[in-house]
């Protein structure tokens, strides 16, 4: 089937979304610009942004490409301060970012979420409750999940890494820590519980498959999610992932790919909230640039102190890690101006999809 007569089509089924991630040459330009067109029409030309805070490396987790994994002895482990989490908040605020990501390594012990409590609490007190808040702290019991939302957030980002069983397991250890099923759990307690809930997966994995990357794209539908992360897969030399990288797609195909899953998912879900992930732009200088014009709609410019960010490399080389905030803020302005978006200010940036859904 011609790729113009797929792009009319109003359901994309299985077949033709792998015919889409497949295209190349002037089917690809035809996909990202249905894509883009379809942004435009849906969500403007607006760039919601999420000021994220890594708030500590600590994890419980050796999920076998993370570099952050618990079972890597060369990292020095950290977590910040309530002053220094709360210094980040303010300076998100003061920025106009309207909405702040509080990511960490994965716990589930008592005093971690007694803490995350405290913490979301005390950023809600900022400017009467004016910013957002997206928490990506993994797998929690439904209680832990709704005490955080009854404290004030709202968004909760649990990559499903892959909606394969099998790819899952390739990629996390098969044990009582890493289990396929639980994660599905999750999802369900944080779409039951009311949170605006996002998923994702890393694109060109060791073993994956365009079969794989379709049913993802399926899965994020049927799961009815409000926001999506995607980017490409950067193996890190501290993991056991890391043996398999001369087997994967080279930087550049899988930064492809990743832009066109974006561009498949706009056309599927046209009103999520989609990220540009900073590992597009880890992999292409103009990689979140491209993210954009794909059909992604939030940009999370890192507030973590820059003598942390050096310690959270899930993947090696991240971008923006010696970015000042007030730099970042000026420079994302320029880029996003050059490339005909505008950052909407002191907003949340909620999804759309959402928004209606329960409005």
């Amino acid at each position: 089937m011609p790729i113009t007569e797929i792009l009319s089509k109003p359901l994309l089924e299985k077949e033709d979304i792998k015919t889409l991630l497949a295209a190349k040459g002037e089917d690809k330009k035809l996909l990202l610009d249905k894509a883009l067109q379809t942004k435009l029409a849906y969500l403007d030309n607006h760039v919601h942004l999420r000021g994220l805070i890594e708030y500590s490396n600590i994890c419980t987790k050796y999920c076998l490409y993370c570099g952050v994994r618990c079972k890597n002895i060369k990292v020095t482990r950290y977590q910040l301060t309530d002053e220094e989490v709360m210094e980040c908040a303010q300076l998100a605020y003061k920025l106009g970012y309207g909405s702040v990501a509080l990511q960490s390594g994965e716990r589930s012990d008592k005093t971690f979420i007694d803490k995350i409590t405290y913490l979301v609490q005390e950023i809600k007190k900022i400017g009467n409750g004016s910013l957002g808040i997206t928490l990506s702290l993994g797998e929690q019991t439904e209680e832990t999940y709704r005490r955080w939302f009854e404290a004030g957030a709202h968004r909760y980002l649990l990559r499903i890494e892959s909606s394969n069983e099998d790819l899952y397991y390739k990629i996390h250890p098969r044990d009582a820590k890493h289990d396929f099923h639980q994660r599905l759990a999750c999802i369900d307690s944080l779409l039951k519980i009311g949170y605006q809930t996002g998923t994702g997966v890393m694109v060109g994995l060791p073993f994956q498959t365009l079969d794989d990357l379709a049913d993802d794209l399926l899965f994020f539908k049927e799961k009815d999610v409000a926001m999506v992360g995607m980017g490409p897969f950067i193996p890190h030399p501290d993991t056991p992932l890391y043996q398999y990288a001369d087997q994967i797609p080279s930087a550049q195909e899988r930064m492809e790919l990743t832009l066109k899953m974006i561009a498949v998912l706009r056309l599927m879900m046209p009103e999520i909230n989609m990220v540009a992930a900073t590992a597009n732009q880890t992999v292409d200088p103009q990689g979140r640039e491209k993210a954009i014009l794909a059909g992604a709609n939030v940009i999370m410019p890192n507030l973590t102190p820059n003598e942390f960010r050096e310690n959270y490399l899930i993947y090696p080389d991240k971008a923006c890690v010696n970015d000042k905030p007030d730099e970042c803020h000026s420079c994302l302005d320029i880029r996003l101006a050059a490339i005909g978006h505008k950052v909407l200010y002191n907003a949340w940036g909620d999804s759309v999809a959402f928004t209606k859904k329960h409005s």
